[in-house]
């Protein structure tokens, strides 16, 4: 027992209220690695701050007494251990053969499935279609619908979209506000001829790259959307990191999936590819350093934007980004008050000034300034879509939202913003 040197993976740690531990964390493998959530005790953290990989069980059970006053025995520290290890939550050998095998499964696969069909969003397709009409579209639309709002003067011509990425039950407006935005623009005659959709999207699971590309068709309940695989290639040729190292974490990964949903729906019987990107940062956005300084970053940057100059009139960019992540589901000590609220709500406006004035680096700058304390997960994205768009491009705010939850008060905020030029 005392030679085992655990070490925790990189997991997503959430606090919530359990009915057998109380206050307690919930484990959650971003990777999709393992097949289920783990919950302990919220007293457990003085352990599993220790689960480093240096040291026994032995001396993670002396420091973590030590440093909470309290006696933690070594025998739950083993047992701790035994059961993480068993859920494939620790950095281990068993857990780098299964994740070979998940890999390997996911890259032989021509289509990426519908991972949160079902739980997120109706797995249903009449039913999905009806919620997106009514609950979506339906309460942001114009009033006599896109056709006769694209027709009253003169429409604008639409490069990028912002969007939510949470579940869609509870970001139904903010979908709304977006992708009814997107539904005039190219219902306008002659407007448009989109036929590709850049699908930008927040990495949930910790990435090697900057950028991840995935080649795979991808599967909805209203219809599939086929990969652009001539643009990918481009991308691929032109970048100076292999782009499709970290395709895997587009499995389970809803920020692009989301996106899918609605551009599926809108389309219709409508032809269109998609080229879907998950945008990591990776060293830039852990050291809150410009993406232009990185070289990886930057040669990706500069293919999407060739790649694009290539195809004028025939992409559009979609970013799907939330905001801000505050509150005790999310480590803080307590729920923002009113006060605090407002104070976040002018924080995020600010943010949205310099996204809607196509300033990246301004944006990137004011985003990581507090983005461990915010804890902005759209900042990749976002940054993206900016550096996408043609110079001439502005922004226009459609919606922002704070999104309560309405037991323990925690605050995800979102915005839906169209851009054009």
């Amino acid at each position: 027992m005392s030679s085992l040197r655990p070490k925790l993976r990189a997991l997503e740690v959430v606090v919530i209220q359990d009915e057998r531990h109380g206050r307690a964390l919930m484990l959650r493998d971003t990777e999709g690695i393992a097949p289920s959530a783990v919950v302990v005790p919220a007293g457990s953290s003085a352990v599993l701050a220790r689960f480093d990989g240096r040291r026994s069980i032995d001396e993670i059970a002396r420091d973590a007494s030590r440093s909470t006053g309290q006696r933690v025995d070594a025998a739950y520290v083993a047992q701790l251990a035994d059961e993480l290890e068993g859920a494939w939550m620790l950095d281990s050998p068993r857990f780098h053969a299964r994740r070979r095998t998940v890999v390997r499964s996911f890259d032989a696969a021509p289509i990426r499935t519908a991972a949160h069909a079902g739980g997120a969003y109706h797995g249903d397709r009449l039913k999905l279609a009806e919620f997106i009409e009514r609950q979506c579209l339906g309460v942001a639309r114009p009033q006599g619908g896109a056709a006769r709002a694209a027709a009253q003067g003169a429409p604008k011509r639409m490069v990028g979209l912002c969007a939510p990425h949470m579940d869609l039950w509870r970001a139904a407006a903010g979908y709304g506000h977006a992708y009814a935005a997107l539904e005039q623009a190219l219902a306008a005659p002659g407007l448009s001829e989109v036929d590709t959709f850049v699908l930008l999207g927040t990495s949930h699971a910790p990435m090697r790259r900057p950028y991840a590309v995935c080649e795979k068709t991808f599967a909805t309940p209203l219809g599939p959307l086929e990969p652009d695989r001539e643009m990918i290639a481009e991308l691929a040729a032109a970048s100076r990191f292999d782009v499709h190292e970290d395709q895997y974490l587009h499995k389970n990964e809803h920020s692009i999936e989301f996106q899918a949903v609605f551009v599926r729906h809108l389309l219709g019987g409508r032809a269109a590819s998609i080229v879907p990107i998950l945008c990591g940062l990776s060293e830039s956005q852990a050291r809150r350093r410009d993406p232009a300084q990185d070289d990886g970053a930057e040669s990706f940057l500069t293919a999407l934007r060739g790649a694009l100059a290539r195809r004028p009139g025939r992409v559009l960019v979609i970013a799907g980004a939330d905001l801000a992540h505050v509150g005790p589901r999310f480590g803080d000590p307590a729920p923002l008050d009113e006060r605090q609220r407002t104070a976040l709500r002018d924080r995020d406006l600010a943010s949205i000034e310099r996204a809607t004035s196509v300033d990246p680096p301004g944006f990137f700058a004011d985003v990581a300034q507090d983005l461990g304390t915010r804890r902005v997960c759209g900042l990749g994205p976002i940054y993206t879509l900016l550096r996408a768009l043609p110079p001439s491009s502005r922004g226009e705010l459609l919606n922002y939202e704070q999104c309560v939850d309405p037991e323990e008060g925690s605050i995800v905020s979102h915005t839906s913003l169209g851009f054009y030029g």
